[in-house]
């Protein structure tokens, strides 16, 4: 699963790629920096982790990853070529998410590709490409739907009403991800098309080091937005986090953050933030050897978690030992959840819960 950071150029997608990765992708203050997309596998910040690490006393810790993309950026007229469009757009078609970068600072020294800071109008910049994009893609979609209609095919038929709505909305202005329309029609015949504006949106506004804590006028535009859109805004001060991860001790990094009114630098909020949007969460593993955070989605069955560890482990599942994660805590180890009677015995059906503690029964 893959979250695509895209944007104007020159917003800080790159700087803020390389402190959520601590790679060291090129950033530099003019425009297409990036050109291919750079990738990074980043740990996602989990305090329960480090909490189960003091239990258990392993020998070592896993956590859980999730994989993000910098993504050169996109200019006025993408969905006809212009800039590096059709490079942009099939790159971030290829992501699951949308980490969309706005500039919400003033600064002379760092040049904007339409010469203003109006995050309002960067946003509709990327719409509106993205949207154009999409209406080629249903347009050439029901060129084909529409043929099979008229011989009287009813699937057919319910599909071209579909992607006509698809299609209206599109014309109109609106996303597909904002398109009113039953689930099961959704995943039906939406779904499987990957309309680039289908992909769930997280907005980060990247702000000056004094507005980090608090946001400034440029974020309440955005959040009115992103408001209209049931899409959640994120504040950061990329420049500034920059610097955080620049800084070699834990100490150090904490007098910066009480400095600027932070609890927990802003890239590790995003991470999980990035991590939520792609509907991803976590179970642990726990023993002597290893202390493991392993990524499932929401919604994954206790013999579909097992599969991501090992595919015998799904193929042979018998059961699942599960612990609440909250039990292993308060209990502080296996075997006093145990004597508790706090350890659930789980089968096929059962749907596994952020933060569950499992061990699985197979026989192959």
């Amino acid at each position: 699963m893959k979250a695509g950071i895209v944007g104007l150029p020159n917003v800080g997608k790159s700087t803020l790629f390389n402190c959520l990765s601590q790679a060291k992708a090129q950033s530099a203050n003019f425009p297409f920096c990036t050109i291919e997309p750079n990738v990074g596998v980043v740990n996602v910040p989990d305090p329960r982790l480090i909490k189960l690490e003091e239990l258990v006393k392993p020998q070592r810790v896993m956590p859980a990853t999730v994989e993000i993309l910098d993504i050169a950026g996109l200019v006025k007229g993408a969905s006809k070529g212009e800039g590096l469009g059709n490079q942009f757009l099939a790159n971030i078609r290829e992501t699951d998410a949308i980490l969309h970068v706005l500039r919400c600072f003033d600064n002379d020294n760092i040049v904007h590709v339409e010469g203003r800071v109006n995050p309002e109008a960067d946003k509709e910049i990327i719409d509106m490409e993205l949207q154009l994009k999409d209406l080629e893609t249903v347009e050439k979609k029901l060129e084909k739907v529409h043929r099979t209609a008229r011989t009287g095919n009813k699937e057919a038929q319910k599909e071209q009403e579909v992607l006509n709505k698809v299609k209206a909305a599109l014309s109109s202005g609106i996303s597909v991800r904002g398109v009113q329309i039953d689930d099961e029609l959704r995943k039906e015949y939406i779904t499987p098309v990957q309309f680039i504006t289908d992909k769930p949106v997280l907005y980060v506004c990247n702000v000056d080091e004094g507005s980090a804590a608090t946001g400034n006028a440029y974020v309440d535009q955005v959040r009115e937005l992103a408001k209209a859109e049931g899409a959640e805004v994120l504040v950061l001060a990329v420049a500034t986090e920059a610097d955080i991860t620049e800084l070699e001790t834990y100490e150090e990094r904490q007098m910066f953050l009480d400095d600027l009114g932070l609890d927990e630098p802003g890239a590790s909020k995003l991470i999980r933030s990035a991590y939520a949007l792609l509907q991803l969460q976590t179970y642990f593993t726990a023993g002597e050897k290893e202390v493991r955070a392993w990524t499932i989605p929401v919604g994954a069955t206790a013999p579909q978690a097992a599969g991501v560890i090992h595919s015998d482990f799904e193929k042979g599942f018998i059961r699942a030992e599960v612990i609440a994660y909250e039990n292993y805590v308060q209990y502080g180890s296996e075997a006093k959840v145990r004597e508790a009677g706090k350890l659930g015995v789980e089968g096929k059906e059962y749907i596994v819960k952020d933060g569950d503690v499992m061990h699985f029964r197979f026989n192959v």
